[in-house]
């Protein structure tokens, strides 16, 4: 069975909303899901094993928060090239954080991205829990096709 890793930093607990409901969405397309906040993986081998990867940081003044950008540094170690890939992120006004980790993702670490990121205030707005649980299963999809 496709496994699939949602790793998520947090400021108010949006993000960690949004990576439950995207976990969701993969558990659909029968992977199995590990739902993590980055500060519980402490090195590059704590990435290993999965077949599928969507991290997730919320955007504060216009960037992803710093724990992300440290996880994005011990993440480029891991050898994640040719993995399915995904990006996402709560936001109040601008919602930079998860384009600039998906376009990491996608030329620094090769990795075979879904069609974009996944950007929302909340789970709970806007049809904001059926984008997120729809986002998991293009991750799922393309995760299941490749393994």
């Amino acid at each position: 069975m496709a496994k699939a890793l949602v790793a998520y930093t947090t400021r108010g607990g949006a993000t960690r909303s949004m990576a439950e409901t995207i976990a969701e969405g993969i558990r659909f397309e029968g992977l199995e899901v590990e739902v993590i906040n980055i500060a519980q993986i402490k090195d590059e081998n704590g990435l290993a094993g999965y077949d599928a990867y969507v991290f997730g940081s919320p955007t504060y003044h216009g960037e992803m928060i710093q724990p992300m950008k440290t996880f994005l540094f011990l993440a480029e170690k891991a050898g994640l090239a040719g993995k399915t890939g995904g990006a996402f992120g709560a936001f109040g006004w601008s919602g930079e954080a998860p384009d600039r980790i998906f376009q990491t993702m996608k030329n620094i670490f090769n990795m075979n991205m879904v069609s974009d990121c996944l950007r929302l205030k909340s789970v709970t707005l806007g049809g904001g829990l059926q984008m997120a649980q729809e986002y998991g299963r293009q991750v799922g999809k393309k995760a299941g096709a490749s393994s």
